[in-house]
């Protein structure tokens, strides 16, 4: 300041000097003041820059108090190169918007959970249901909102997308591939995708998710994080289960949500998407690094659950980059990738699978205590929630409705009809809540998890079987007192003697099944076992049991795909040799057909070509039970078919069938017999079942080892006049008492 008030003190003097030689003169024009002002111009150009220094020196030095020590340097420079007002500050992200593809609701509640914890954080968010999005009109618009757009989609049938997200995946499909739209259509769009799927599905697995961040990459979005796939199957979920891996992921994004709000941007990890020149190489040749991840021991809810979508950049380069080619030297590097990526995948698989064609010989694994249970915490919840009373880790019981209407002299269920069990007494479970199908009719909804082999861990048979009878005794006990329970039924009832293994999933999957079974018959209870035919070895290896099922609910490969959804793919061959399986069995076996209206009720020749492979000994025809609007199955009650239309379909397939005849029928269950004709002796039906018999028949076989073996006949008894078909009673007995209910109110369950 003082150098500043000397230069001007020079300037006057020097004015005030030639003032006064000019008035010597006499006289002072305008242009001796100018030329006064030129010959001084050097101290005004220091004076004007001196105060210019003085001025910004002050104003930076008022604005780094203004900020806490402790502010990130990215903020600051954001700050300091936008000098607006507090009113114009610089918005980095406006909102989040969610989109969700769902098919059984699992997707939907991710986002809805989501979208409380962004706005938790101070941001908008917006949850957007698919099929009410035009992407033609909207999605472009994201690209200039400053918007982030999450997507979270799940893979439905053979890796197509769930029918709320087919028209955004198919427009985002042709939009990305469509020169009218250009590569740079959704420039600007930043976006993170998390995958909802199976990896038992093999071949699909999270399709549509890698899809959905493909299409987007090539229409040049911006990824705001590597893309995240969560799995259903419980042994390869990397946190246990797909709620888990949301979690997972969800931590990761709120995390580099706050960091973009910030105005922060991801440094480079050297895989650059546009194929350019890294700006953050080191002269080195190295590239900067990312900041250090968790450490391995962290939880796993701080582990990140992604799949990496660098993996995935060559290819989706390729597509980018039209008629681009491989040369033939990286062939060879490409291949020897692939194999070890196989290698490393089969030898973590190694020691952790139990083959079931392997069941009988019970294979050992030495990290049994490291596999997972199959029922995860939120599959307990909704199971519970349906009246299941879970058993260990992977087994179930429920009470059977027809067990309840027993009780009370309201009449037993159709294999009271047909085959004479105490439906009061019957046990309704399964060692194995798991299923190789997810049939559109399932009953429980699909909320049972799915699998080709067990992966999980294995509760012994005994304690299983010991827990299923002390939790059914317990059910049963709740019938203590009230109004219209029969006290001698009730009494009978906590006795078991009968046991349906056809509660939900597939009990022939659990490698201790024979194990299980013959506990079973050392209790004197007889057996039911139904299977899906999808397990032939299994089947065959099967010790014998009172009577083996195999639900037929298709006769064509085509219609078996689109009912049963099996996961195997060589589903048909399963299928067809399961059939010869049952055919070699010497004991009773029984086909379940269950028609479906408008689905497989026309392949009546089909059906018959079925039955002539197999020669079951009696062929339960039944109408399918709908169980209520799910979101995992289109049946409406119009697939329902009629009694009166069951009766003319097994009708004209008993005409077609020349050593078949219908023997019995259950109006009630909607559900017919069709029997082999060895069963009618002397003109009467024997389709009963002496159980006393049985149990000395299959005594006498665990005692010889296998070698005296028995056949169906061996232990048949004679069916009641008011069970065979005809009958005015239409199979219910006139020892109970038919309950007509007064409301339309439902109870589904029953075998």
């Amino acid at each position: 300041m003082l150098n500043f008030f000397l230069i001007i003190l020079l300037f006057f003097r020097q004015v005030s000097t030639s003032e006064t030689k000019a008035s010597q003169n006499g006289h002072s024009t305008t242009g001796s003041y100018f030329m006064s002002i030129w010959h001084n111009r050097l101290y005004l150009y220091s004076a004007a820059a001196l105060v210019f220094g003085i001025w910004f020196s002050l104003k930076m030095a008022l604005k780094k108090k203004s900020f806490p020590k402790d502010i990130g340097p990215l903020v600051y420079k954001a700050v300091k190169n936008n000098e607006h007002s507090d009113k114009d500050t610089v918005v980095h992200v406006s909102g989040v918007k969610i989109f969700y593809g769902s098919q059984t609701g699992t997707a939907k509640g991710f986002a809805v959970e989501l979208s409380e914890e962004v706005k938790n954080l101070g941001i908008p968010a917006e949850v957007t249901d698919m099929k009410d999005y035009d992407p033609d009109d909207q999605l472009a618009d994201e690209c200039t909102s400053k918007s982030v757009c999450v997507f979270l989609v799940a893979t439905y049938t053979d890796g197509q997308p769930t029918e709320n997200a087919e028209w955004f995946c198919k427009w985002l499909e042709e939009a990305s591939t469509d020169f009218r739209y250009g590569k740079t259509y959704l420039k600007g769009l930043r976006y993170a995708v998390f995958g909802l799927g199976n990896s038992v599905y093999v071949g699909h697995y999270n399709t549509v998710g890698k899809n959905v961040d493909k299409w987007l990459w090539m229409l040049s979005a911006v990824r705001v994080m590597t893309r995240a796939e969560g799995d259903c199957n419980v042994v390869k979920s990397r946190n246990g289960s797909i709620q888990a891996d949301f979690q997972a992921w969800k931590v990761k994004f709120l995390k580099r949500l706050q960091a973009l709000a910030k105005g922060e941007k991801k440094r480079c990890s050297g895989n650059c998407k546009t194929g350019g020149s890294c700006k953050n190489k080191r002269k080195d040749g190295q590239v900067e690094e990312e900041e250090k991840e968790a450490p391995q021991n962290a939880s796993s809810e701080e582990a990140l659950i992604e799949s990496s979508s660098d993996e995935d950049e060559s290819g989706l380069q390729d597509e980018k980059k039209s008629g681009s080619v491989v040369d033939m030297e990286d062939l060879g590097n490409l291949m020897n990738n692939a194999k070890k990526a196989k290698s490393k995948e089969e030898r973590r698989g190694d020691g952790q699978t139990v083959k079931l064609s392997k069941l009988n010989g019970m294979k050992k694994i030495e990290d049994e205590e490291e596999r997972r249970e199959m029922i995860t915490p939120a599959l307990r919840e909704a199971l519970t929630k349906q009246g299941y009373k879970l058993i260990g880790s992977h087994s179930g019981v429920k009470l059977c409705r027809w067990t309840k209407s027993m009780l009370r002299g309201r009449g037993g269920c159709y294999k009271h009809t047909f085959y004479g069990i105490e439906s009061h007494r019957c046990m309704e479970t399964t060692p194995s809540l798991a299923c190789a199908n997810k049939c559109v009719f399932c009953w429980r909804h699909h909320t049972n998890p799915v699998g080709t082999e067990w992966r999980w861990k294995m509760d012994p048979a005994e304690k299983i079987l010991q827990d299923a009878v002390e939790k059914h005794q317990n059910m049963i006990r709740q019938f203590r007192g009230v109004p219209g329970v029969k006290p001698k039924r009730y009494e009978e009832g906590l006795a078991v003697k009968h046991c349906a293994l056809s509660l939900v999933g597939e009990p022939i999957m659990y490698p201790e099944i024979n194990t299980f079974i013959r506990l079973l018959h050392s209790q004197q209870i007889s057996s039911f076992l139904v299977t899906n035919a999808q397990f032939p070895e299994e089947i065959r290896s099967l010790v014998p049991v009172t009577q083996l099922y195999v639900s037929v609910d298709a006769s064509t490969k085509d219609s078996l795909k689109k009912i049963d959804r099996p996961l195997f793919k060589d589903f048909w061959p399963r299928f067809l040799d399961s059939l010869k399986a049952l055919g070699e069995k010497r004991q009773r076996t029984v086909y379940r057909l269950t028609l479906v209206k408008a689905w497989n009720v026309e392949e009546m020749q089909a059906y018959s070509e079925l039955i002539a492979l197999g020669q079951p000994d009696f062929i339960e025809v039944k109408g399918v039970t709908y169980c209520g609007e799910s979101s995992a199955s289109s049946l409406t009650m119009a697939n329902v078919p009629w009694h009166q239309e069951v009766v003319a379909f097994v009708q004209q397939l008993a005409d077609m069938l020349p050593q078949y005849e219908i023997a019995c029928e259950h109006e009630h269950s909607n559900c017919l017999l069709i029997a082999h004709t060895k069963f009618k002796v002397d003109g009467e039906w024997w389709t009963w079942i002496d159980y006393e018999r049985f149990q000395e028949l299959a005594q006498a076989h665990e005692e010889s080892g296998g070698q005296q073996s028995f056949s169906a006949l061996d232990y048949i008894a004679k069916t009641p006049n008011w069970a065979q078909f005809g009958a005015s009673e239409q199979g219910f007995d006139p020892a109970d008492t038919r309950f007509q209910r007064r409301n339309k109110t439902k109870d589904i369950s029953g075998c």
